[in-house]
């Protein structure tokens, strides 16, 4: 029924980005202090040295040694000024490559293009996220492009060879009321924070709160509550906005970690096309962030996948890993798959997109490949029969499988037939990798009538699996009133 594709999406540890590499305070000043003890003419010679090992491997590597030299230039004397060929070298010294791919490249989810002219007939343009991991076991959310031909093969584009971080956009505005609604689900809605935004407009932009926080504080005939303070830092650090260059490549984009809650990784983001009531659609994505000691669901917007909106799930039913959402609201509200309690699958629904507080059962491990846990393998996908979800199941030895669920169009909590047996197993050669035994997807399509199924191998590398729908749908096993299958 399932036919593995020979297409293999492989690590490539050439591809790299660069970050800040800043030591502790007394050596900063002592890196310092040994570049600017060299002469003019060593200087420049250094520079040049450095400059022929990297200045081909990043577009504008001497605007990088710059925004790096900004960040330790407070530790010069006032008095003190550095020729240009000196600030860029202390640049470079303030600065690492980081080969984002170098351990493994998997967990792959893939969506429609934004852009879908000029293709022959029956051919559709995809976007594929996959979850790309570097040195430190640190995550981050890479792309790849191309086309899935009317025949259901398949195109892949060429993946440049270099790489892009995004910078922060400032020119973006916080929603004041749905800022309060987010800390007083954090139980921290107090009176110092009541002063803080009495003074904010109903949009307002990062500066003009801090500008505010430092106002409020300054006022000293009132008490000033230091934790509150914290939170909504905390807040806004973890609900940012991105921009990548419009003429740039999508291979060449990286989503890294640039929150305080997600230092330690990007995990798993599971995208979805999602279509409002006037038929037009954002992307969406769940995925996880973790900052070493814990996890805190995000959600991912973007139109275009050049401007993200990077955005905190709250409410009590926020926990765990696994959330995909709805590709479109049902009965007037928003649904999303999750594993609150990590073992079953849950559905959930939500008023606001960023608020979710109650979830009902949905799945429970039934079957022996399934014994250890449940989840879902990305967003469900409308078709005329029901809600196409494709689960995960782990059985012993912590096998993962991929099996498949059908979920009642109108009323998802009830499901109406399933896979007895999985539908994607680990063979010999996808067995073996960083974590062995796992088949793993955040989000299929269908096309043609042909679910195109992007899946992890052990965690290292992915590649795409195809099955027809009609064939799927026969395989599945009828299931009663409260979802088991029927007895024949």
């Amino acid at each position: 029924m399932v036919k593995r594709t020979r297409i293999k999406i492989v690590r490539n540890t050439s591809r790299v980005i660069t970050r800040a590499h800043i030591p502790e305070i007394h050596r900063i000043t002592k890196i310092i202090d040994r570049v600017q003890k060299l002469t003019e003419a060593k200087a420049e010679e250094l520079l040049f040295h450095i400059n022929r090992h990297f200045i081909g491997r990043h577009k504008n590597i001497e605007a990088i040694y710059t925004r790096n030299f900004g960040k330790v230039a407070h530790n010069l004397d006032e008095d003190f000024s550095l020729s240009h060929t000196r600030q860029l070298l202390i640049g470079a010294f303030f600065t690492m490559e980081y080969s984002i791919e170098s351990a493994a490249l998997f967990n792959p989810s893939i969506v429609p293009h934004p852009n879908q002219e000029g293709l022959p007939e029956g051919s559709i343009r995809f976007i594929m996220s996959l979850r790309a991991t570097g040195e430190g076991h640190i995550s981050s959310i890479v792309f790849r492009s191309g086309t899935i031909k009317a025949d259901c093969t398949f195109l892949i584009n060429p993946v440049s060879e270099f790489v892009d971080s995004p910078r922060i956009r400032h020119d973006q505005s916080y929603d004041r009321h749905l800022f309060q609604l987010k800390l007083e689900n954090m139980h921290a809605w107090n009176e110092t924070s009541v002063r803080i935004f009495e003074g904010l407009d109903n949009l307002f932009s990062f500066d003009e709160l801090k500008n505010r926080i430092n106002a409020v504080q300054l006022n000293t005939e009132r008490a000033f509550d230091t934790e509150a303070v914290k939170n909504i830092a905390w807040l806004a650090d973890s609900n940012y906005f991105i921009k990548f260059e419009e003429k740039h490549d999508i291979s060449e984009h990286v989503i890294f970690p640039l929150s305080a809650n997600e230092s330690r990784g990007i995990e798993d983001a599971r995208f979805v096309k999602f279509y409002t009531d006037t038929d037009s659609f954002t992307y969406y994505a769940t995925y996880t962030a973790y900052n070493g000691v814990c996890i805190l669901p995000q959600l991912l917007e973007t139109k275009d996948f050049i401007n993200f909106d990077i955005i905190t799930l709250n409410g009590k039913a926020v926990q765990n890993k696994g959330m995909a959402l709805f590709p479109r609201k049902i009965h007037g509200k928003y649904a999303m798959l999750s594993r609150v309690d990590g073992e079953n699958n849950y559905i959930m629904f939500s008023d606001h997109l960023h608020f979710w507080d109650e979830a009902i059962l949905l799945q429970e491990p039934e079957l022996p490949w399934e014994f250890f846990q449940v989840g879902n393998c990305g967003s469900p996908i409308e078709i005329n029969e029901g809600w196409l979800v494709l689960t995960h199941g782990v059985g012993a030895m912590r096998q993962y499988f991929i099996g498949a669920m059908l979920l009642d169009l109108n009323d998802p909590t009830k499901i109406i037939a399933r896979l007895e047996e999985p539908l994607l197993t680990p063979n010999e050669e996808e067995r073996e990798g960083y974590v062995p035994n796992v088949v793993y997807s955040c989000g299929a399509l269908i096309h043609k009538n042909v679910l195109v199924i992007p899946y992890a191998m052990s965690d290292i590398t992915s590649g795409i699996a195809t099955v027809p729908v009609p064939e799927l749908l026969a395989c599945m096993t009828p299931c009663g009133e409260y979802g088991k299958p029927t007895q024949m």
